[in-house]
């Protein structure tokens, strides 16, 4: 790896510095988070400072980031790589005199910078409010569609022509046997052989709160907001493998690559491992082993393990082999 290249994953930054002196400076190559390209420079005379920013570009300039984010630094050469972990910044950010973080440290020689982005909005054109530019909404939608959308919307809302209706394990909810056949071949096969959902027209789905089978509804009708699938993602992601819906598995894969964390890493990598989601598994194995994650989970680690599937254990150990291997 480079010394002034920046290696990214989800929304974490990482630039390994290989020599530092006792006074110097040291600007990385661009990297991109979000729709912006960044840089991160490190300064050292009597503190070490750390500085991020935008490159100066058009974009840059009239619609300029504001960014939360963490900066953690550790010593890449000791074994306990115990961070310096700053606060929570939330900052407006043009230049490279917008932030720095100073501290007061003898780092040399071989370090870590680590950026989260926990948050990146964009200042509107016209001064109004700053809107996240996570989860995005995606492209607007043409006036037919829109049309087309919201006929379905009043289809699963006022339950017209309904034919089916859904047991989940906190109450019912209506359905049309033609928006569900067409969305999966599980529930094609329910309504076309002699089952019982055909005689009965009736769906038993326990394993889904009532709010999440009525977001799963929304998907497949077309009329899910953002927000309901990021709360939702991880049920939807069940119902999806359950039921065969293979574009909302993607997209729930997708989603969840999206915002890894120490929190969350281990989760993730159960639920990449449940459901065979070969890009998020690969992103945590990174997250946790290529960018020295494992060291912040160590203490529920050992927990994990003790649950995990044996196969699994063996993909994570090759991962380490791999990555640690002498040079």
């Amino acid at each position: 790896m480079a010394d002034s290249k920046v290696e990214t994953i989800s929304r974490l930054a990482q630039w390994r510095i290989d020599n530092f002196g006792p006074s110097s400076y040291k600007k990385s190559d661009p990297f991109k988070v979000g729709i912006w390209n960044w840089y991160l420079s490190i300064e050292k005379n009597r503190y070490l400072c750390i500085r991020l920013f935008p490159e100066p570009s058009r974009a840059s300039k009239e619609q300029p980031p504001i960014a939360r984010f963490v900066l953690r630094i550790s010593n890449a050469s000791a074994n306990n790589r115990r961070p310096l972990i700053s606060p929570v910044h939330e900052r407006l950010l043009r230049t490279g005199d917008d932030f720095v973080w100073s501290v007061d440290s003898t780092f040399h020689g071989r370090f870590i910078i680590d950026v989260e982005f926990l948050d990146l909005k964009i200042c509107a054109l016209n001064g109004g409010e700053p809107s996240s530019t996570w989860p995005s909404d995606g492209m607007m939608q043409s006036v037919s569609t829109q049309g087309t959308l919201q006929c379905l919307s009043r289809m699963l809302d006022e339950a017209i022509h309904a034919d089916v209706t859904i047991h989940t394990a906190e109450g019912t909810l209506s359905a049309h046997k033609a928006i569900l056949s067409a969305s999966s071949p599980v529930f094609q096969s329910m309504f076309h052989h002699n089952l019982k959902e055909k005689e009965s027209s009736t769906i038993y789905i326990q394993d889904m709160t009532l709010e999440s089978c009525m977001t799963l509804l929304s998907y497949l009708y077309g009329t899910i907001k953002q927000e309901d699938f990021w709360k939702h993602r991880v049920s939807l992601l069940g119902a999806a493998n359950k039921y065969d819906i293979a574009a909302l598995k993607d997209a729930c894969e997708e989603s969840l690559l999206e915002d890894i964390n120490t929190m969350n890493v281990l989760e993730r990598l159960q639920e990449a491992w449940l459901y065979q989601l070969n890009k998020l598994k690969k992103g945590c194995m990174i997250y946790l082993f290529d960018f020295g994650k494992i060291y912040d989970v160590r203490d529920e680690i050992s927990n994990f393990l003790r649950q995990a599937d044996r196969e699994l254990m063996v993909e994570m150990f090759q991962e380490v082999i791999t990555v640690w291997k002498p040079v």
